[in-house]
């Protein structure tokens, strides 16, 4: 058993680094809950790498041209913690000791926004990886796009940690791939491999070999055979640095609960606390001065927060390159200046073009194709693609060329058949700053990126998601393709705006919505299908942001409500013409947005659904479910609960009774019951 001495460190260095360990054995015996395995065996690498490697300013966590650091494994979340706190960020030991307690700024994972220094939310293993790509390929794009000859203001790294469990994860493999192929070479990933997970050794399910993976990918591959030598670590680090062509990967051979003379090496020591005898033991066995808990000495402070006043100088010299280069590109300088603070200039949504009911139906893909080009030129900010499918999403940019390896500048991105890190790669990508993204997909296909959506609404983060081929209509191609159960699943995940457009205005506006939404992502529900573009009595501009509201209403007082969204809308208006000739007054909604509705007044809610009204009738290609909050116990909803068939797209509609003849039945139905 070590004794977690190593004879490279200096006494300071080997004292800063065991009390990475024990802050973070502390901290999780205290809470009785966490992982403390990882942290301990990271320790000497993170403080490596945040004391002698990382260009940050703890004093300014979000300094622009900042290093970012993204730990994948959000369960060490404590090993991030005890690195912040040491090093000068805004934590202070009781932060430390309030180690997974209600509002604490130390969370069980990491999440953005809480805690100072955390860059972004993880814990979903290969989210974190994904990000980190994300936020290479900004600072790459960033960096072509701004830099100029003697003026670079861009010029930092993304680091990433990982362990095994990450490694496993689909989403790191789609990420690590395309990470390849574009050559992010400042990108540089920690992988810690210690050969276990919760269930015991990794060789009971994970043998391949991850060097010849990643050179597979077109990485650079480092081993570090000691993960506590700390002059291993730096050099590899240096030597990932160094690499202009590919992103690399450092494997550290590191041991699980490091100095632990019972659970090192051991799957006991990946989730639960030590326990307090085995904490005693192991500080002994590493040689800390002190067996109180939470113990930090002064001359360990003092050499981490060196940090603070290297950070200071760091990015006093970073703001005297920014000030030459404001002088030398004003222009340039101002469009950074908008950029970062993602400030929308008067007038860029100008050009979005105009539809009226004169003009031929159209696909609502195609209208945001239309709609998301005439934005882009505006919005030099707006960056995307789609998984393999931007002749069908309509993402392709027509002002830009495509972002790839060598031509970074391009804002058209190619993610492949990667669905689930495209989500998470736009995280990413927002959470650097200084860029709008967007990435589309079908929309059954939204599942493959679900947990990527979610993080980022927990986040917050005002990503765009275009989802097309957006029900049953989509045909041919059948049930595997056709949509059902998406958008009540979507609409389900907290804090996603959920859009489904009926016609082209509604197209239009849904973007405006999206591009204005500053407070959590924004699904785009567009249709294969052309659809007409409809009458709008009393237009109001940006109606849309109401959720719903009165698309036709004669009289003021109908006997029943047609509530729809997407390309129903468009059939409930033609039922309505049919139930006013015989007799039964109608009153059509559009509801493309549970969400926005429900952010409205009570008082307009009712005045759209009117609480008295006899009878509702809810109308979308999709499970019923949730639509009953809007028809009331005694409404019908026409849904469509079964997967779909294979046949064209009308033919499919028409057999699942989404016809103005079954719309009127069952209005006529609905009639005679209330009477």
């Amino acid at each position: 058993m070590s004794n977690g001495r190593n004879d490279s460190l200096t006494a300071i260095e080997g004292k800063c680094i065991n009390t990475i360990r024990t802050l973070s054995m502390d901290a999780i015996q205290k809470a009785n809950s966490g992982h403390p395995g990882a942290p301990m065996g990271l320790a000497a690498a993170a403080f490596v790498l945040w004391t002698r490697i990382l260009k940050h300013n703890p004093a300014n966590p979000d300094w622009l041209d900042r290093d970012r650091f993204v730990l994948s494994g959000g369960h060490a979340s404590m090993l991030l913690y005890s690195i912040l706190f040491l090093t000068g960020y805004d934590l202070d030991l009781d932060d430390i000791k309030n180690f997974r307690q209600w509002g604490s700024k130390t969370p069980g994972h990491p999440e953005f926004s809480r805690t100072p220094g955390v860059e972004t939310t993880t814990g979903p293993l290969g989210q974190g990886f994904a990000n980190a790509v994300g936020m290479a390929m900004a600072e790459c794009h960033l960096g072509a796009r701004f830099n100029k000859p003697g003026h670079d203001i861009v010029n930092h790294f993304t680091y990433v940690m990982c362990g095994d469990g990450d490694m496993m994860e689909g989403i790191t493999s789609e990420a690590a791939s395309i990470a390849g192929h574009l050559g992010l070479a400042r990108l540089i990933c920690f992988y810690d491999d210690n050969n276990i997970s919760i269930e015991g050794k990794t060789d009971i399910t994970f043998t391949e070999d991850v060097a010849l993976r990643f050179k597979a990918y077109g990485w650079q591959v480092l081993v570090v055979e000691d993960g506590n030598d700390t002059d291993s670590i730096f050099n590899a680090i240096a030597s990932a640095k160094a690499e202009t062509e590919k992103p690399s990967i450092i494997i550290l051979r590191t041991h699980i609960a490091f100095g632990s003379p019972n659970k090192q090496d051991t799957a006991d020591a990946h989730g639960a606390p030590l326990g307090e005898k085995e904490i005693l033991l192991t500080k002994k066995n590493l040689g800390c001065e002190s067996e109180e808990p939470f113990s930090v000495c002064k001359e360990v402070l003092d050499e981490c927060r060196k940090c603070l006043k290297n950070g200071a100088e760091a990015e006093a010299l970073w703001q005297k390159r920014f000030e030459a280069y404001s002088t030398a590109h004003p222009d340039m300088a101002e469009y950074w200046v908008d950029a970062m603070s993602g400030f929308l200039k008067q007038g860029w949504d100008s050009d979005i073009p105009a539809f009226s009911p004169s003009d031929n139906p159209i696909a609502t893909r195609a209208v945001s194709g239309k709609v998301l080009n005439a934005i882009a030129v505006k919005l030099p900010t707006l960056i995307g693609g789609s998984a393999d499918l931007a002749p069908s999403n309509k993402t392709y940019l027509d002002c830009s060329h495509e972002f790839q390896k060598n031509s970074y500048d391009g804002r058209n991105i190619r993610f492949g058949v990667r669905e689930h890190a495209m989500g998470g790669i736009m995280s990413g990508m927002f959470l650097h700053n200084g860029l709008r993204p967007f990435g589309g997909t079908f929309l059954v296909f939204a599942d493959y990126m679900r947990p990527a959506i979610r993080v980022a609404s927990l986040m917050k983060l005002p990503l765009i998601f275009i989802f097309t081929h957006d029900s049953i209509a989509v045909g041919e191609d059948g049930p595997t393709h056709q949509p059902v159960e998406h958008a009540a699943s979507l609409r389900m995940i907290p804090g996603l705006t959920v859009i489904r457009p009926a016609d082209a205005v509604e197209t239009a506006d849904a973007w405006r919505q999206a591009i204005k939404t500053t407070d959590g992502p924004v699904a785009l529900l567009l249709s294969r299908q052309k659809l007409p573009v409809l009458e709008q009595k009393d237009f109001f501009e940006n109606r849309l942001s109401n959720g719903a509201y009165i698309l036709d209403d004669s009289p003021e007082d109908p006997d029943i409500i047609l509530i729809a969204s997407g390309s129903e809308v468009h059939i409930a208006v033609e039922a309505k013409k049919i139930l006013d000739k015989k007799g039964i007054s109608t009153r059509v909604v559009s509801m493309p947005s549970w969400e926005l509705f429900e952010k409205t007044s009570k008082g307009y809610q009712d005045s759209v659904l009117l609480p008295k009204v006899k009878a509702r009738i809810a109308i979308e290609a999709g499970i019923s479910m949730g639509w009953e909050r809007y028809t009331g116990a005694n409404g019908d909803i026409i849904s469509i609960n079964r997967f779909g068939a294979s046949a064209p797209g009308n033919i499919v509609m028409e057999k699942f009774g989404f016809t103005v003849n079954n719309i009127v039945d069952r209005a006529i139905a609905m009639g005679k019951a209330t009477d």
